[in-house]
C-alpha cells in the first residue's frame, strides 16, 4: 500500500509543479508566531529503534506553535521557544485491536529554546513528557540538548536523559533504571531544487541503562539510513505554505531493539504525508 502510495504522490508532481508556478509570492505572516502541522501516515512505529507497533495503519498527527523571542547581530543571533504536540493513532494492536480498543495510543507533549548562535551552531533544549491516552504505556518524562550545525552534511548531537523514573514505569524500554540516550547523525541533501531531498543517517546508543535487557545494559541501539523528499506545492499564499512530503527508514538493530522487534534484527519503515506552516 505504501508503495502504491509513493508512486501515486510523484505521479502528481507535475501537476503539483505546474500549480505552484502560479501561486503568490507574498507572505501573509510577517508577525513572530508561526504555526507548523503535519499529518503523516506509516506502516511502523520505531521509536529510537524500539519498535512500538507494525501491525494495519498508523497516523502521526503533529502541531507546533513557534514564538520568535529573538533577532540580532551578536553571539546569538536568534532564540525561538517551541511548544507542540505529536500523536501516534494506531489501528493495529497498540490501539483498535489492541486489549483497549482504543486508536489514540501516543500523546507527546514538548517546549523547547532553540538558540541560534553566531558561530553557525544551534543548539536546543526541550523537556518532553510521552504519555499513553489508551494507557498502553507509563508516562516517560525526558530532559534532551541537541547541537546541529547547518552545512552541507549538518552533522548533530542529541543527549536526552529520562527523568522521575521507578522500575519499570517512566522508561523507554521499561527497565529498571533512568536511562541516558545518545543520538549522533547527519542529513546531506539539496533544499534548492522542486524536491527537496535528504538522506539522513543516525546512531542510536546508550550512554547509561537506555537500551536495558534483562538487566543489562547494551550499549548500541541502531543504525539508521534513510531518504526523504518533500515538495512545497504551495508556498506563502494567504493559507499558508503546503507540502507533500515521504520517504523510507532502515533500521539495523541492536540487541535490545531486536528484543523488541521479536527476534528481527532490521526493519524497513515507509511514511508519506502532507504539511503546512503559516
Amino acid at each position: 500500500m505504501f508503495a502504491i502510495a509513493v508512486l501515486a504522490l510523484f505521479a502528481c508532481l507535475p501537476s503539483l509543479a505546474t500549480a505552484q508556478t502560479t501561486t503568490p509570492t507574498l507572505d501573509p505572516n510577517r508577525g513572530n508566531i508561526t504555526f507548523t502541522s503535519n499529518f503523516d501516515f506509516t506502516n511502523a512505529y520505531m521509536f529510537r529503534g524500539l519498535v512500538q507497533d507494525d501491525t494495519r495503519l498508523i497516523m502521526w498527527p503533529s502541531v507546533d506553535a513557534g514564538i520568535n523571542l529573538h533577532r540580532g547581530s551578536g553571539s546569538i543571533e536568534r532564540a525561538d521557544l517551541h511548544v507542540g504536540t505529536w500523536n501516534s493513532l494506531n489501528t493495529g494492536r497498540a490501539g483498535l485491536e489492541g486489549p483497549t480498543g482504543r486508536l489514540w495510543y501516543e500523546n507527546r507533549f514538548y517546549g523547547t529554546l532553540d538558540l541560534g548562535l553566531s558561530a553557525g551552531l544551534d543548539i536546543a533544549s526541550t523537556f518532553t513528557t510521552y504519555s499513553s491516552p489508551n494507557n498502553s504505556f507509563s508516562t516517560v518524562k525526558e530532559l534532551s540538548f541537541r547541537v546541529g550545525s547547518n552545512g552541507t552534511l549538518n552533522p548533530y548531537g542529541l543527549v536526552a536523559f529520562e527523568l522521575d523514573t521507578h522500575p519499570g514505569l517512566g522508561q523507554a524500554d521499561g527497565g529498571l533504571n533512568a536511562g541516558t540516550y545518545l543520538e549522533i547523525g547527519v542529513a546531506p541533501g539539496w533544499a534548492d531544487a522542486p524536491v527537496n531531498v535528504t538522506f539522513p543517517i543516525k546512531v542510536g546508543l546508550s550512554l547509561n541503562d537506555y537500551y536495558e535487557l534483562a538487566g543489562i545494559d547494551h550499549p548500541f541501539g541502531f543504525l539508521s539510513l534513510g531518504a526523504t523528499a518533500t515538495f512545497p506545492f504551495a508556498q506563502s499564499t494567504s493559507y499558508g505554505s503546503w507540502n507533500v512530503h515521504g520517504g523510507f527508514e532502515f533500521y539495523s538493530l541492536g540487541d535490545t531493539p531486536e528484543a523488541f522487534n521479536a527476534g528481527e534484527q532490521q526493519k524497513l519503515v515507509g511514511t508519506i504525508g502532507i504539511g503546512f506552516s503559516y
